[in-house]
Order: structure tokens, then C-alpha cells, then sequence
């Protein structure tokens, strides 16, 4: 069974990926194939877990190929400190919030003042998660993971997919902060 992690990402996507490298029976990865492009995009082995918030963007697509066959976890962080982490992102290099800004809201970077920059960050968290939300509707093994309660939340997906491994080197991953602003 495929296991994904649909996210708006600066919610943990990383750290979870790196705690189910600890899981012995599923591969895990964080955004293996952002880059492919067509039936590339979705060929994922079997049993492995995969968390790329690019995914959002591509339901649709998701869904013909798993369906109803995979498990889908939406991992959610706190709003006020994901939009805030999001907008730390907007110099440098190319990021989702500058794509979803410039790209899908046809709103140069340069132009925004401040507080537009953190609407534009609080938008894409909303859409993000509306359209996990409205994609998770009619699958059967989902499950809500909250940044803030990962450890518990964690211990139930180990058990939902029948993980084998080193549950306790999972946990201690958890506490750790990877990918930080």
C-alpha cells in the first residue's frame, strides 16, 4: 500500500518523512519526483510513503492513479505559524509560495507590500487545505496529523499501516526540527 502525505508544507512534512525511516516495511521519501513530469510524477514504488506538498496541486492526477488504494494522511501545522514560516520564504530561491503568488495569482513578489505577503501566505494555506480536505472526502484510510501532536498522531498511523521497525527511534526523530526557517 502507497502512503501519502498531503501537506501545505512548512508543517513538518521533512521531520515525518525522517521518522518513517525508521519503518522497516515501507521506503519513505520527502518530494522524490517534484521534478517528473506525466505518469513520472506518480510512479511511486509499492509500500512506500512519500510526503511532497506539491501533491495538492496535482489531486486530480492522485487520484486516478491510487484512488481509493492508498493512505492518505493530511498533516497540518498550526495557521499563524506556517503562514509566518511561509513568509520567511519570499527572497531566494524559487519556493511554492513564490509560485503560488507570481504563478497562480499572477501577483509579482516585488510589488507586495507586507502585509499582502502575509494575505498571500494565509490564502494558500486555506486553499491548500480545502482542497485536501475536499480530495480526502471519499477515501477510506485517511488520517488528520497535527504538527503540534505528531508524537501521539504518530503512534496511530504506526499501527493504521502495520509499520514494523523501531517505533521509539521514530518518536525521537520527531522531536527534532528539520528543514527550519
Amino acid at each position: 500500500m502507497n502512503i501519502f502525505i498531503l501537506c501545505t508544507g512548512r508543517c513538518g512534512s521533512t521531520t515525518i518523512v525522517k521518522a518513517c525511516e525508521h519503518i522497516t516495511n515501507y521506503s519513505s521519501g520527502h518530494e522524490t519526483l517534484s521534478r517528473k513530469i506525466g505518469n513520472k510524477r506518480f510512479n511511486y514504488p509499492k509500500n512506500h510513503i512519500e510526503a511532497d506538498n506539491r501533491l495538492s496541486w496535482f489531486l486530480g492526477e492522485l487520484d486516478s492513479k491510487y484512488g481509493d488504494s492508498a493512505f492518505y494522511i493530511h498533516l497540518i501545522r498550526n495557521k499563524k505559524a506556517t503562514v509566518e514560516s511561509f513568509n520567511k520564504r519570499w527572497l531566494g530561491k524559487i519556493s511554492v509560495i513564490k509560485a503560488f503568488c507570481e504563478g497562480l495569482l499572477m501577483k509579482p513578489v516585488e510589488r507586495l507590500s507586507e502585509e499582502e505577503k502575509l494575505a498571500v501566505c494565509e490564502y494558500y494555506y486555506d486553499t491548500v487545505n480545502s482542497n485536501i480536505e475536499n480530495f480526502l472526502r471519499n477515501k477510506s484510510k485517511t488520517l488528520l496529523i497535527n504538527l503540534e501532536t505528531i508524537s501521539e498522531s504518530f503512534k496511530d498511523l504506526w499501527q493504521e499501516i502495520g509499520a514494523e521497525g523501531d517505533l521509539n527511534k521514530a518518536l525521537d526523530e520527531l522531536k527534532i526540527t528539520h528543514n527550519h526557517s
